[in-house]
């Protein structure tokens, strides 16, 4: 029960469907055995970060479904490496550096392997569409991480995800590696990686799209004069 706890209280309340539901049962089970081995953070989010560059060269191969096992399983160790760290007490600059600099860069690399390894599957996209579905889904995502930082620096640190409870709701599904992946599998499922790619490109836009509308909003809501602050406060 207080290891239960200690993990729940480590666990963030906003993040995407995956991360709050799916993964939350083997996480508490995998940080708790970690724990119990002896293992730091770092090692953890080592052993995810080679799983992920093995991601990276099976969706370049085309081996879509065992990279997409070895993706979640970095994908679960995501999960694993902060929890261990915020219940140990072992955090440490450079963990967070090397965890959140690995969720950051590499979920681009991810898509521009499945677009190139769609010929080695059988399904190949046209080089010029192709560029432009990996522009539309780096494009989104680094425009989407933009606006996030200007909230942020605009509204006293506060995140984005978190100024109504639709952003909280949206934060859920929004495009973000976890969501996109699923989006991914389901069209895998169907035998059409290529047509899984297209989704996630359309659903960077619609979900860039949200977010500036969103950021425009709280700046009327601003400039009104009325308070922009989570809900959750």
């Amino acid at each position: 029960m207080v290891e239960q706890a200690a993990y729940d209280a480590a666990y963030k309340g906003v993040t995407d469907i995956l991360t709050l539901y799916l993964w939350r049962r083997p996480a508490f089970h995998l940080t708790r055995w970690a724990a119990q081995a002896g293992m730091t953070p770092n090692m953890v989010t080592l052993i995810g970060a080679v799983l992920c560059v093995l991601a990276f060269y099976l969706f370049w191969i085309g081996s879509f479904w065992p990279g997409v096992a070895a993706g979640f399983v970095f994908m679960v160790l995501d999960t694993v490496d902060g929890k261990l760290a915020r219940c140990t007490g072992s955090s440490s600059k450079w963990g967070n550096v090397f965890d959140h600099g690995i969720d950051l860069i590499h979920p681009p690399f991810w898509w521009w392997a499945w677009i190139h390894g769609l010929e080695a599957y059988g399904t190949p996209i046209e080089p010029v569409y192709a560029v432009m579905l990996l522009w539309a889904i780096v494009g989104g995502y680094v425009a989407q991480r933009v606006i996030e930082g200007i909230f942020m620096r605009r509204f006293d640190k506060m995140h984005i995800h978190v100024w109504r409870p639709i952003d909280s709701k949206f934060r859920l599904i929004t495009a973000r590696r976890n969501p996109n992946m699923v989006i991914l599998v389901a069209a895998l499922l169907f035998g059409r990686p290529d047509v899984g790619i297209e989704l996630v490109a359309l659903w960077t836009l619609i979900s860039l799209i949200f977010h500036a509308v969103r950021l425009a909003q709280a700046s009327a809501a601003h400039d009104r004069g009325q308070p922009v602050v989570s809900w959750l406060s």
